[in-house]
C-alpha cells in the first residue's frame, strides 16, 4: 500500500463555503463582524446626531451659504470710471471691473485701499469706513 492510496474510514462531507454572494451561507455579503459581534454590544439611535457633527460638502444637500461678496478698491474705481459717474453693481459689471457669479450680480463692497480723486456717488454697494471717507473727501456721495 503506497501513501497516496489511503482512504479516510468516514465519509466525507462538503463543507459550507461563507461569503461567496448569492445563497450559499450565512454571511454571504461578508458583513457582521465588527461592533455587531461584540458582546455587550448597545446601538443607541444616535444617526441624526452623527449626520449633524459631518461637515456638509459640495454638491447635493449643501446647506452651507456662500459669500458671493466682491471687493472693489478705491484705485479702480478711480482709474475706470469718470468725474460725476454712479458706481453701482450693474455699472461695475458694464465696465468689466465685477463679474456675475451664476448669473446673479453680487454683493460689492469697497475698500479704502488707492487715492480717489474724483466725485462719485455710490450706489447699492458696502462701503467700508476709509473708503467713505475717502469718497467725501473727493466730494463724493454714498447712498
Amino acid at each position: 500500500m503506497q501513501i497516496h492510496q489511503l482512504q479516510p474510514i468516514h465519509s466525507s462531507k462538503n463543507r459550507k463555503r461563507v461569503g461567496r454572494g448569492g445563497k450559499k451561507g450565512t454571511y454571504s455579503g461578508k458583513g457582521g463582524k465588527g461592533q455587531t459581534a461584540r458582546a455587550g454590544r448597545k446601538l443607541a439611535p444616535i444617526i441624526r446626531e452623527l449626520i449633524k457633527r459631518y461637515p456638509k460638502l459640495k454638491g447635493y444637500r449643501r446647506f452651507v451659504l456662500e459669500n458671493n461678496s466682491t471687493v472693489v478698491n478705491l484705485d479702480m474705481l478711480n482709474k475706470h470710471f469718470k468725474d460725476g459717474e454712479v458706481v453701482n453693481p450693474a455699472n461695475l459689471i458694464t465696465k468689466g471691473i465685477v463679474h456675475m457669479i451664476k448669473g446673479k450680480v453680487g454683493e460689492v463692497k469697497i475698500l479704502g485701499k488707492g487715492v480717489l480723486d474724483k466725485k462719485l456717488t455710490i450706489e447699492n454697494c458696502k462701503v467700508s469706513e476709509t473708503a467713505k471717507k475717502a469718497i467725501e473727501k473727493a466730494g463724493g456721495t454714498v447712498k
